[in-house]
């Protein structure tokens, strides 16, 4: 160990320059002006690649115009296990720009931390594994697995394309275990091991009433304003419990276990200090479950955005003759996205009021539930590396959000993917002034590097 550490420790100074490097590209995916941005940052992790020392290094298409992805490999341990390593070079948009201490794309180092768009979600971290490979190889004769990269540069946006493109490369990207190098840990001091994350649909409702927006004193009182009536088929979407009451909806959820909710309970948790960090008044949410279980464990349909009418200063009397809404469900197993969005259709045509005209349409982003045993061999490795770093066990926990990529690589590969990233919940990804620890950046090269000697060692699918 001792040989790759000191390289690791003697290039970290260059190491964190190329990370700053990386996130001065503002590679935002749902923004079409920043479509080049993409692919240079695409070109740049397959450039890094290569001065790593992995082989096969290609800039792939995805179809539609989607975003490309990055591949590269490693295949020269033979007899050993394959490991695919996952992440993505996208990034969030950045508004509200004003919400910013400096420019998000100009990255600022100070008190230990790195400050941009990107650093923590998802560039720090999928450039550590990157960076481990490199030390690893430049230590030793060969590694002890064979290695595989895939980088992608859709996953903020849902990963529309790449359902399509892993099923048509399947022998490509073919593996024993996937390592993702998207998500994190508990804290500085506790490591966890994510067993689950919920999946993903989403859903557009437009409301039509008037052909065009009328004087609310000549036409006040005489037809259905589409705003009321979109107010009206929200609220009827849940209970005053916070209970989706879509019919249909709660059908396939998977009952937790006696043995699944114990080991939930066993995690700390602070309810007055949940409250404080999210500067909410109390919590909410569906009777019965615990605020981990409903984050973990329970479907949500949530409210997005809703727009229509006069959106300035002051006033202006019009009636709007449309009103819009944007819904995602965050899904359990074993939901499937398409049931439950043709669920929400249905509800919506039932329950749209009288009046307005309503189109329903899905967006984009659908993903699906994943679960993965604690007893899995990549987790057994994960759960040794991870003591040995913090010296401590780590937590076993869900989370509530979505990484795509997750189901496809167990429903088309066939292959589990195993969490193992190092940001942190307070470092503000998706928000203004996100950033990523020195600290975690440094944790994560040392962590990949055990990882892959962990895995060569004892790993047997």
């Amino acid at each position: 160990m001792t040989v790759w550490k000191d390289h690791l420790e003697n290039n970290a100074s260059r190491y964190l320059e190329e990370l700053l490097e990386f996130l001065r590209i503002p590679s935002i995916s749902s923004l079409p002006e920043h479509d080049d941005d993409v692919r240079r940052a695409a070109r740049w992790v397959a450039g890094r690649l290569e001065k790593a020392g992995a082989d096969q290094v290609q800039v792939l298409p995805t179809g539609n115009n989607g975003h490309p992805v990055v591949y590269g490999q490693w295949l020269h341990a033979d007899g050993a296990p394959t490991v695919l390593i996952y992440g993505h070079f996208d990034v969030q948009p950045v508004d509200p720009l004003s919400l910013w201490s400096a420019p998000p794309f100009e990255p600022v180092v100070t008190r230990g931390r790195i400050y941009a768009r990107g650093a923590s979600d998802d560039k720090g971290n999928m450039l550590a594994p990157i960076l481990a490979f490199e030390a690893l190889l430049d230590t030793r004769d060969k590694l002890p697995v064979n290695i595989k990269f895939f980088f992608e540069g859709q996953e903020e946006i849902g990963s529309p394309q790449l359902p399509e493109f892993i099923a048509a490369h399947r022998d490509l990207l073919a593996c024993d275990l996937v390592l993702s190098a998207d998500g994190g840990q508990w804290g500085e001091d506790q490591p966890a091991l994510v067993v689950g994350r919920r999946g993903l649909c989403a859903m557009q409702i437009d409301l039509q009433g008037a052909e065009r927006d009328v004087h609310s004193g000549t036409y006040g009182g005489t037809f259905k304003n589409p705003l009321h009536a979109l107010a009206e088929l929200i609220a009827g979407m849940h209970d005053k419990q916070g209970r989706v009451l879509v019919d249909g909806f709660y059908d396939d959820v998977r009952t937790l276990s006696d043995a699944e909710r114990a080991q939930i309970s066993e995690i700390p948790f602070d309810p007055a200090g949940y409250i404080r960090e999210l500067g909410v008044r109390q919590l909410f949410g569906e009777p019965g479950y615990s605020t981990y279980e409903r984050a973990w464990t329970r479907p949500t349909l949530e409210v997005n955005g809703l727009w229509g009418g006069f959106q300035g200063e002051g006033i202006k009397t019009v009636i709007p003759a449309t009103a819009h809404a944007k819904l995602t469900c965050r899904l359990v197993p074993d939901q499937q996205p398409a049931k439950i969005v043709e669920a929400i259709r249905a509800h919506v045509a039932q329950h749209a009021p009288d009046g307005v005209a309503a189109v329903f349409q899905q967006l984009p982003g659908a993903a699906d539930p994943f679960l993965i045993s604690r007893d899995h061999p990549g987790n057994r490795a994960a759960g040794a590396v991870l003591k040995k770093i913090y010296g401590k066990a780590p937590y076993v926990v869900r989370e509530g959000g979505t990484i795509p990529v997750s189901g496809l690589f167990l429903k088309i590969l066939k292959t589990h993917m195993v969490s193992f990233a190092f940001g942190l919940e307070d470092e503000n990804i998706h928000a203004p002034d996100e950033f990523f620890r020195i600290s975690s950046f440094e944790r994560a090269q040392q962590a990949y590097a055990l990882m892959l000697e962990q895995l060569g060692a004892d790993f047997v699918p």
